[in-house]
């Protein structure tokens, strides 16, 4: 962000994404596999909201870049036992929505459920926003779950993905990382595969 290079890079408090969805990063949930009191720095954790109803409101900082960007520490310092404190989220969650995963499914007409993705980590470019990951699942259709589909592509960008999220899921899942999980329809990726 401080290099400019950052997809939001110059959008505070513009619209990055649908209305449904407000994204926290949230340290002080007890539920949180990564829950803490104090962040890398020794400083104390704290719930920040990053992005409120698709509105950008917020970048995560540590002491150091926050004294670059001109503002204060989010309390977000990153750390290893051996290495410098840098910026991240500690606990990184969608707010729920009021829909069950059955409510969901119900709704698409044609679809696919994603139940997994792989090469993830190597699939997105963070400048661009442009991402491509291996992916399997269950084909929808008329409302239903239908047959398992494996080894297809999901593709787009960050930005349209985050536009064309038409549901948020009830479902939130506590991860054993400092990431939560819900459900989420998303109109327009692009699948292929056999």
């Amino acid at each position: 962000m401080l290099k400019g290079r950052s997809l939001f890079a110059d959008r505070l408090g513009e619209s990055v994404g649908s209305s449904l969805l407000t994204l926290i990063d949230d340290p002080t949930d007890v539920r949180s596999f990564t829950a803490t009191d104090a962040d890398g720095e020794g400083l104390a954790a704290r719930r920040n909201v990053l992005i409120e109803n698709g509105v950008l409101q917020k970048f995560v900082h540590n002491a150091y870049s926050a004294r670059r960007a001109g503002t204060v520490s989010t309390g977000n310092a990153v750390r290893g036992f051996k290495s410098t404190p840098s910026v991240g989220c500690l606990s990184v969650s969608l707010v729920p929505g009021s829909s069950d995963p059955a409510a969901l499914i119900a709704g698409i007409d044609d679809g696919v459920l994603v139940q997994e993705v792989s090469g993830l980590h190597s699939g997105v470019n963070p400048v661009s926003g442009d991402f491509s990951t291996g992916a399997e699942g269950l084909r929808i259709r008329n409302g239903e779950l239908a047959e398992p589909v494996r080894e297809f592509t999901i593709a787009s960008t960050l930005q349209k993905m985050l536009r064309d999220v038409q549901a948020v899921g009830n479902d939130l899942q506590f991860l054993p990382m400092n990431a939560t999980g819900v459900s989420l329809v998303v109109a327009d990726l692009t699948v292929s595969g056999s």
